[in-house]
């Protein structure tokens, strides 16, 4: 399966290609996201994983847009991003925002809403809250990473204030 790391940094994947914008050991390819486009051919990829990048690019859907073109059909993309709830993600000067549980909803063939985006990707395939360690915060895990309405209810609701969620793992099938 050929993968793609993308803004790896200090995490270089042997057996992956492993992009960044600063030439780090291990950096395969060294090129900037905010370029585009990037440096591969279409459907190059199995996997790309996005691992803290998107909170740091203004306009994140072209970056979904390549990422969507340099995936087989059928392959995934693993993102990692800030919840908006995260108190300590606003501590980054670099982080330009912060995501929901419904953001990934407008890049999805069953959005309604086409005119936004040219590209769609068929699902989301899974979809995880995390939070950092604290005496309730595995009771608040356990249950709002049970379905779509546990999400829901939880950024709508007080949770979301007394149990700030760290970080969204989002997985999007093309």
């Amino acid at each position: 399966m050929k993968k793609l790391n993308l803004g790896c940094g200090y995490d270089i994947r042997p057996g992956w290609v492993n992009l960044d914008v600063v030439p780090l050991k291990g950096v395969d390819v060294v090129h900037d996201l905010a370029k585009h486009p990037l440096p591969f051919q279409n459907e190059a990829f199995e996997y790309v994983l996005c691992s803290d990048i998107l909170e740091h690019i203004f306009d994140y859907p072209k970056v979904l847009r390549e990422i969507h073109r340099v995936l087989r059909p059928g392959g995934l993309v693993e993102i990692r991003i800030p919840h908006y709830s995260y108190s300590r993600a606003y501590a980054d000067p670099t982080h330009v925002r912060f995501f929901s549980i419904e953001t990934f909803d407008f890049f999805l063939k069953t959005s309604g809403r086409p005119y936004y985006y040219d590209f769609s990707f068929s699902e989301i395939a899974s979809m995880k809250l995390t939070f950092r360690r604290g005496i309730i915060k595995p009771l608040v895990a356990w249950i709002t990473n049970r379905n779509r309405k546990t999400y829901e209810f939880y950024e709508q609701s007080f949770l979301s204030s007394l149990c700030p969620a760290e970080n969204i793992i989002v997985k999007l099938k093309k």
